[in-house]
């Protein structure tokens, strides 16, 4: 069974979301938030990094997945939250973890099947998927749909491989 950690990155509120995955199968680990609102930015950076190595300690992932930074309307919102991801991406090269990355689209297409799905819809999907018995906080399930996303794209990504080498020429073989 392969753990993955999903992070939702922020500067004041960074999510956490630990899933085991294997097949079609998932199993609830772990999720929260790290909280880091009242404290100098730089102070925040440390405690993401400090944060996403304790999580690694407790939970031992495979893999890491994170959001990708969008676009916001304040290019400093959009600074900092670079620099927050960029904090909890080193806490995963540390540990010599694999980091992917996913788009808020893909994340959400994944887990909806609709990549314009609000925050209730993901909320509710995670919940679902991996038959929670309350609805975890949004940026804990945002990171939790980050986990469930890699688990679906690296099962394609397994399909994938095995139809290629069902290939002549490059075309499929029946």
């Amino acid at each position: 069974m392969a753990i993955i950690l999903g992070i939702d990155p922020g500067s004041r509120l960074t999510g956490y979301g630990v899933v085991a995955h294997q097949g079609s199968k998932f199993t609830y680990l772990g999720s929260g938030c790290i909280k880091l609102a009242d404290h100098e930015f730089h102070i925040r950076l440390k405690m993401i990094y400090q944060g996403i190595t304790q999580l690694i300690e407790q939970f031992s992932p495979e893999t890491f997945a994170i959001e990708k930074v969008f676009m916001a309307h304040n290019p400093d919102s959009a600074l900092k939250l670079g620099q927050a991801r960029g904090a909890a991406i080193v806490g995963a090269a540390m540990a010599d973890l694999p980091v992917f990355e996913y788009s808020a689209r893909q994340i959400k297409q994944a887990v909806v099947g609709n990549g314009g799905a609000d925050k209730t819809q993901v909320q509710h999907m995670v919940k679902n998927i991996l038959k929670l018995p309350g609805t975890p906080q949004a940026d804990a399930a945002d990171a939790l749909a980050i986990a469930i996303c890699h688990a679906h794209s690296e099962q394609n990504l397994i399909k994938l491989a095995g139809s290629a080498s069902k290939t002549v020429r490059g075309r499929l073989r029946k």
